[in-house]
């Protein structure tokens, strides 16, 4: 029985019990099933979107309060609400905030991925951790969670991206990820058309006017970020399908499992050379 078992495992794409020496899955066709890289993203972790919100929002809290931990002489001494427990600007630099400063500088091009963990406020990270809970369950229901995934991390990239080109000197937050899945739905909703798919799209149509109305209104809005995330989500979200219309892929999990590596790698990196600048002597 042991012999068995260790002869057999899981497909990485569908999940279905075959031979480890099979050179192609006969359920679903995908090549060389039992190969180490498949097996490092076959995890259950990117089928719980639960989880994955989760991970998200925590990993935004950490970076947030060691924002706040790198400056600690400061943090709380602004009482108006938009900048109460506001972290210096030295301190979301040395944590990867993005834009032509940190860029062309001093040459921080991860600082594309870290800038969408870092928030300038108490307010600024309760409003984006309250818009993600409620857009990326949805996102993760039509789409699924790896390609949800990829969709949140590709905005933000694409919305900083854009910030960059157009000359924004120093960004961050999550909302240009958010403003990602904002994008993927309203591709979504104007794809798939119908009564729900319409619906869709003019309720989050409604929030995309609101967002950059509030970014004409109150200054220091980075609306570039916002557009660049949208489009880079619906592009992203075409690329990819959505389930109704394309089965999710072993691609799919790569993509995502490979954006999820990156990500923590950067996010340690920011971390370990903030802490060792501030603390080190």
């Amino acid at each position: 029985m042991a012999t068995a078992q260790k002869k057999s495992l899981l497909c990485p794409n569908c999940r279905r019990l075959i031979s480890r020496d099979e050179p192609r899955c006969p359920w679903c066709g995908i090549p060389h099933p039992g190969s180490r890289f498949k097996a490092l993203f076959s995890g259950r972790l990117l089928d719980r979107p639960d989880q994955i919100l989760h991970l998200i929002i925590g990993a935004n809290v950490v970076m947030y309060v060691l924002s706040l931990l790198l400056n600690p002489a400061m943090a709380g001494m602004a009482m108006n609400p938009f900048s109460f427990l506001s972290p210096d600007n030295r301190s979301l630099l040395l944590l990867g905030a993005t834009g032509t400063l940190p860029i062309s500088v001093l040459g921080r091009w991860w600082s594309l991925i870290s800038a969408s963990y870092l928030h300038g406020s108490l307010l600024h990270i309760l409003f984006n951790m309250l818009a993600l809970r409620q857009l990326l369950p949805l996102v993760a229901q039509e789409f699924g969670t790896p390609r949800m995934f990829a969709i949140y991390t590709i905005g933000g990239l694409g919305g900083f991206v854009l910030s960059y080109l157009v000359g924004v000197r120093f960004t961050i937050g999550a909302s240009a990820a958010v403003c990602g899945l904002i994008g993927a739905v309203l591709y979504y909703g104007r794809h798939r058309g119908g009564s729900y798919g319409q619906e869709l799209f003019s309720q989050v149509g409604g929030w995309a006017i609101g967002i950059f109305a509030f970014g004409l209104l109150v200054p220091g809005i980075n609306n570039w970020g916002h557009g660049g995330g949208m489009v880079a989500g619906a592009i992203t979200a075409m690329l990819l399908g959505y389930r109704e219309r394309r089965r999710e892929t072993f691609f799919h999990k790569a993509l995502a499992g490979a954006l999820g590596l990156i990500t923590a790698a950067v996010l340690l990196w920011a971390t370990v050379t903030a802490f060792a600048y501030r603390f080190g002597g």
